[in-house]
């Protein structure tokens, strides 16, 4: 049970920081991270789209990950108890 708990926890957390990051590189009428990155990087109109689309999906996986992980932690512990009360 302990191994299935640290790779459960593993996940959550590898989940966690890629949604926030990716969050945060999402452009919100080109000024977020993504487009200051992409602009220097890309100059065409079609590189930014892909990029957007990718980070789109990056989210929603990692969003998803992140949920199931905490479905998961509920099934393991269902009253919260991790001292083993």
């Amino acid at each position: 049970m302990a191994v299935l708990l640290g790779f459960v926890l593993v996940i959550w957390f590898i989940s966690a920081v890629v949604m926030v990051t990716s969050i945060l590189f999402h452009s919100s009428k080109g000024t977020g991270l993504s487009d200051m990155i992409a602009g220097q990087v890309y100059n065409t109109s079609v590189g930014t789209g892909l990029i957007e689309k990718n980070l789109d999906r990056i989210t929603i996986v990692s969003a998803v990950l992140f949920f199931v992980t905490i479905i998961i932690l509920m099934l393991i512990y269902p009253q919260g108890g991790i001292g083993g009360q």
